[in-house]
């Protein structure tokens, strides 16, 4: 017993991220003020780097979405607070859905375009590891609930569903 505890403890604390993760999304006082509720929640990028290590470091080097927060801080002087929060919308992860961005202080592990955006809350899958409990193959209607027409030619969008977001 002991040493089966040792060789779990000897892992670069990827069992020990996904216990604390299961239990603050266990925790309804934690996470709902001691609400319960039966909603997946988002648990934000790093929540997948223990399980889907190449994945994750391939989307946090190439995928622009990875840094999205950025182009928030860059403009939001110039814009209103329905400005700003349209902002969110697209550039955070969650914004205006149940256990998404709030705030930066309140949720920073949400504050970029993360994995959840196209695979929808992780809550679920971090907690029972099943791979039916998250979105496998986001579809192009998917992106374009943020990649409108405008956008699109706006940005030079190519889907990463088509182009590999990771």
């Amino acid at each position: 017993m002991a040493g089966q505890l040792f060789s779990i403890h000897k892992k670069p604390g990827s069992v020990l991220l996904a216990a604390a993760i299961c239990f603050s999304l266990c925790s309804p006082v934690l996470c709902h003020g001691g609400r319960t509720s039966s909603l997946p929640r988002y648990v934000g990028s790093s929540a997948c780097k223990p399980c889907h290590k190449k994945e994750y470091l391939s989307f946090t080097r190439y995928a622009k979405k990875s840094t999205s927060y950025r182009s928030i801080e860059r403009l939001k002087k110039g814009l209103s607070t329905q400005d700003l929060n349209k902002c969110y919308g697209c550039h955070t992860t969650g914004y205006g859905k149940p256990g998404g961005f709030t705030s930066i202080e309140d949720t920073p592990e949400l504050k970029n375009a993360g994995c959840e955006v196209c695979h929808g809350p992780g809550s679920r899958h971090v907690i029972t590891g099943d791979p039916d409990r998250i979105k496998k193959k986001p579809t192009r209607k998917d992106c374009e609930s943020c990649h409108t027409p405008e956008r699109i030619r706006a940005f030079r969008y190519t889907p990463l569903i088509h182009g590999g977001g990771h």
